[in-house]
């Protein structure tokens, strides 16, 4: 349990709180099918937070309307904060069982699998986070058709159209039993969609970035380069000039941050002899 984690949780907890107490206030000013007054209250925050919106429940006069345009604001920051942090957190406690289940037999030991895992990071949070999903679009249809006795294809549709926050709205949770299971589904699984989107896009980049570092790798130098490698002018490159060049190609630092990293190395080189000494650090900080 991270800070940042309990934190984003506790903000969560309050807006809910928060949500709850005032939706209950104005519950009679809502239009719609009511269950339980407090359960109602809880399942239309949720709704407004994930931005389902089914239409079942409905404000009905100015101030309430008000009251969920400034919850659904809200709610949709403290969505995109515990997305960030929540499905990590999730996914990354799946990520090892995902891993040594896909690879029982490695040999290596713990090191090697950590070191396997970090190299394929991206792509074992999207394989974990894709069961995730399938789970969720599973449990959230077999509910819908066994409790809600929804048709199996009317199930799938409005799953369908929760996880996404599409919500049409002719097809919803309306059971008692149903709003206490959307409660805590509904927000689960909005949260997998969205991270299974972002892990996609995750992947995409990181394949790009390996193309363009095994072409910069794998390429042929040429008197351009060399020249553009020399930093110091004195038309030869070091390994440290070439492992800064390279670096350069692949994007991971820039001219003016080599720039200012020099002017900075200048100004502790005070003696000026190319390279920096205890004696240097104490002289420049003397200086300064």
């Amino acid at each position: 349990m991270r800070p940042s984690f309990r934190l984003v949780g506790l903000l969560l907890f309050v807006y809910l709180l928060v949500g709850v107490l005032a939706f209950y206030a104005v519950m009679d000013e809502i239009s719609g099918k009511r269950t339980n007054r407090v359960l109602d209250a809880l399942y239309f925050c949720i709704v407004t937070m994930t931005t389902v919106g089914y239409g079942d429940l409905v404000p009905n006069n100015d101030t309430t309307k008000l009251l969920a345009c400034a919850f659904v604001f809200m709610g949709m920051a403290i969505v995109a904060l515990f997305v960030s942090k929540v499905a990590d957190y999730l996914v990354e406690k799946q990520e090892v069982l995902f891993f040594k289940a896909l690879h029982m037999n490695m040999k290596g030991g713990e090191a090697k699998m950590l070191r396997a895992i970090e190299t394929n990071r991206a792509k074992y949070k999207f394989y974990t986070n894709a069961l995730l999903l399938v789970l969720s679009i599973v449990s959230g249809t077999v509910f819908l058709w066994k409790v809600e006795k929804l048709s199996l294809i009317d199930s799938f549709y409005c799953v369908c159209a929760t996880i996404t926050t599409l919500g049409y709205g002719d097809k919803s949770f309306s059971s008692k039993l149903g709003r206490v299971f959307a409660v805590f589904w509904i927000i689960t699984s909005t949260i997998i969609m969205a991270q299974f989107f972002m892990y996609l896009a995750e992947i995409y980049t990181e394949r790009r970035q390996k193309m363009l570092a095994n072409w910069v790798l794998t390429r042929k130098m040429t008197k351009m380069d060399l020249e553009a490698a020399d930093l110091d002018d004195d038309r030869q490159v070091g390994a440290a000039e070439f492992v800064v060049y390279k670096l350069k190609e692949l994007g991971k630092i820039s001219q003016e941050e080599i720039s200012s990293f020099l002017e900075e190395f200048d100004k502790l080189d005070v003696d000026h002899s190319g390279t920096l000494s205890p004696y240097d650090l104490t002289l420049a900080q003397s200086i300064q």
